[in-house]
């Protein structure tokens, strides 16, 4: 084998290794757009969490917001409603799982792990129904005062546990908390 024959090889294997490098990136920037697209535009991003807030809720009445185009209850229950709500025994729940995004892993779908302060004043739920996406009544309504969604008779409870009707599961508790006395952070 020549000098020249080891010159040549060496030659071909940076052609080969530039022309595999050149494709590479080509690829990338060819690829990076269609990757790119897919992510969260700014408007959606902007609206990925919203402040209420709630100096204005009285005790015994709630608010409805708009939040990633689905409506949210946020309520200020009594110290009646508490009461009721604390009194379920899970035993009672078609639906004994909390869905609280505050809370990591399975928890029991108790009073306390559905509202958002330690004394249960503060209701936070969405305001879908889990049978077909209907918008709840609520104040009061119902067989267990809380939401009633009448489209399919979902009877809902003082902590938005489902009770009675063909829902499956409890209201949704969204990812919430208070970021200072009377303003909440959704999102």
């Amino acid at each position: 084998m020549s000098h020249a024959d080891d010159h040549a090889g060496t030659r071909r294997d940076f052609l080969y290794y530039a022309t595999a490098g050149a494709g590479a990136v080509a690829t990338g920037a060819a690829v990076w757009p269609l990757v790119n697209q897919m992510n969260p535009s700014a408007d959606v991003r902007a609206l990925s969490t919203i402040r209420v807030d709630v100096s204005g809720v009285s005790e015994g009445s709630q608010i409805t917001v708009q939040w990633l185009g689905k409506p949210v209850f946020i309520r200020r229950r009594t110290a009646e409603e508490i009461e009721e709500g604390r009194a379920v025994s899970l035993n009672d729940l078609i639906d004994p799982i909390a869905r609280n995004a505050n809370i990591q892993g399975a928890a029991e779908a108790t009073d306390e792990n559905r509202t958002l302060d330690e004394a249960g004043e503060w209701l936070v739920m969405m305001g879908v129904c889990t049978h077909l996406g209907c918008v709840p009544l609520g104040d009061g309504a119902g067989d267990f005062d809380g939401w009633f969604c009448p489209c399919h008779g979902s009877h809902y409870d003082t902590a938005g546990r489902i009770r009675r009707g063909p829902a499956p599961e409890n209201l949704h508790v969204p990812a919430a908390e208070f970021v200072d006395d009377t303003t909440i952070l959704l999102g």
